[in-house]
């Protein structure tokens, strides 16, 4: 992991494409502002995992459902 000290307004830049700003800096909080193409999707990490956890579960019912058909 790489970890970099940034003040307020400061950026860095990942890939050519995604700037990543901090926007303000409250107590332990931190605001950022990601700029990143349409087509890179961003997600806060506790949603992520439940997207993955949400297509893990409806790829084990389909194929629980797939293997039905066969019976």
């Amino acid at each position: 992991m790489l970890a970099l000290s940034r003040k307020k307004n400061e950026a860095i830049i990942i890939n050519n494409n995604i700037e990543i700003t901090v926007l303000e800096i409250k107590g332990e909080q931190v605001k950022i502002g990601i700029n990143a193409p349409k087509e890179v999707p961003v997600y806060r990490k506790e949603v992520y995992i439940q997207i993955q956890e949400s297509n893990q579960e409806a790829t084990n019912v389909a194929g629980v459902e797939s293997l039905k058909g066969l019976l």
